[in-house]
Order: structure tokens, then sequence, then C-alpha cells
């Protein structure tokens, strides 16, 4: 699941399945009728709205649930939002703000839908982005670690961290227990002490 960065493309023509995140798509409307009150912008977003909706019915439930519902109910808002989108694209101005922001949705469509036919699939890419921001947001202090090896160790320790958590672990019981245990524990099983296989010393 991704946005339009285009590192990702060559992967797609290797096999992997671009997912694309609607939230990406929803934000060039919210950004749109922020700056202009467009009302072709607050329409989609009220589509949009209605798949959001859809998505917190079938939060906690089965993924076999989850398909049901949104075959049923997020399919034909989305059907729906297509239909309007492209009969609004023929009438849109080409490079404006709008025509992007169509364009946007239009182009990768199969991508942002593919959610709806998988249930085990989110529909967006946030939960993602909220576990990075932190780093997101630190970059700028961290643009002088002081040498290229030290910024490489600082990022494995975040990576480190980050993955502790993931697991459920504390990050600071599991570091500290890793330090203290790396000086005798055999380089060869150095694997056992990564987050998801670590249990306590």
């Amino acid at each position: 699941m991704c946005d339009d960065y285009a590192g990702y493309k060559a992967s797609f023509t290797q096999g992997v399945t671009e997912i694309g995140c609607a939230a990406h798509a929803r934000r060039k409307f919210f950004e749109l009728q922020a700056s202009t009150k467009s009302a072709v912008a607050k329409q989609a977003m009220k589509f949009f709205g209605e798949l959001y909706e859809i998505e917190r019915e079938v939060h906690g439930l089965t993924m076999q649930q989850r398909l049901a519902i949104r075959q049923h109910k997020a399919r034909p808002v989305a059907d729906a939002l297509h239909a309007w989108m492209v009969a609004h694209r023929l009438r849109a101005t080409d490079g404006t703000a709008l025509a992007r922001a169509l364009d946007y949705s239009l182009k990768r469509w199969t991508a942002l839908t593919r959610y709806i036919d998988d249930g085990q699939l989110p529909i967006d890419n946030n939960w993602v982005e909220n576990q990075i921001r932190p780093i997101a947001l630190g970059r700028s202090n961290w643009l002088f670690a002081g040498s290229l090896r030290a910024g490489q160790r600082a990022a494995a320790v975040m990576s480190l961290i980050q993955s502790a958590k993931l697991n459920g672990l504390d990050p600071y019981a599991y570091l500290k227990d890793v330090l203290q245990r790396l000086p005798t524990h055999k380089a060869r099983l150095v694997g056992e002490l990564l987050p998801h296989r670590w249990t306590p010393g």
C-alpha cells in the first residue's frame, strides 16, 4: 500500500500487487476544498466519508465479515464515486487542481478499491504512517548525527525500538536485557535477540 512515489513503480512489474491508500486520494480533495471551497471537492469528501463510515462499522470484525459488508455496502459507494469522478473529469480543464485531484484517483482506481475485495486489507495506510511519524518529524533534528556511521547506528536502534513496540514489548526492558546479554551471547545465535524472537533472560 503506497502513495504515488515513483520508487515503488518498478516493483509492480515484478509481481508486487499495488494497494492504493484512500487517505492520499481523499487528501487531494480535502486540500482543494480547503483552498478553493470547491463544491465538487466537497461532494468527493462526502463519498469518501461514506466509505470510511463503512470501515468504522467493520472494525474489529473477522476478515470474512469485513469482506461481506464491504462487498454489500462499500462496492456500490465506490462504483458511484468512480462514475461521478469520470463525469466530472470530462468537464474539468486539464492542469487545474480539480483535474489533478480526479486524475490521482482515476489513474489508480483498481489499486484504491482492492481493499473491497480482500477483508484483510485496510482502506488506507494511516496506521503505518502514524507509526513512522515520530521518525519523520525528527528528521531535521537528526541531520547532524556526527557521521554516516553514527546515522546508520541511530537508524538501527530506532528500528529495534519500533520493532519491539510492534511485538508488544517494552522497548526499555528489551534493550536493557539485550545489551546485558550481548557480551556473552554467541554471535551465531544473535538472531534469537531480535524483537520477534526475544524472550526475557
